[in-house]
């Protein structure tokens, strides 16, 4: 189980960092993503981690803005987002998936199989 929280209301040119804290399963086996979902459009792809932190993948646009870690001791994964304008309202979600997919990290909703509730980021210009 997963359960994303740290959205939030934010003016442009703010900083957000959300949260997504695992139950249930082996979070430092567990490679993680953030997708997110903004007012009518489809969820999209927005980063993702290995299991062992080492490796990351970002959807080109967020590159250099947003940034994902993950603390396995904690068994919580973060977005730290800065300089939000209003194309990052969203909704965001963490997900992953089992078994563990080997290879490069994937950017696909199908690629994943187990989603948190999502946490709404509203950014307000």
């Amino acid at each position: 189980q997963l359960q994303a929280s740290g959205g939030g209301l934010v003016q442009a040119g703010g900083s957000l960092r959300l949260s997504c804290t695992a139950s249930g399963h082996t979070f430092g086996n567990l490679n993680m993503a953030w997708f997110r979902q903004g007012p009518g459009k489809e969820r999209e792809f927005v980063a993702a981690i290995g299991y062992n932190g080492i490796s990351t993948r970002y959807t080109d646009s967020l590159k250099g803005r947003f940034t994902i870690s993950r603390h396995n001791a904690k068994n919580t994964l973060y977005l730290q987002m800065n300089s939000l304008t209003s194309e990052d309202t969203a909704v965001y979600f963490c997900a992953s998936r089992l078994p563990r997919l080997v290879g490069p990290l994937r950017a696909g909703t199908t690629d994943y199989n187990i989603w948190g509730q999502g946490t709404q980021v509203t950014v307000s210009s």
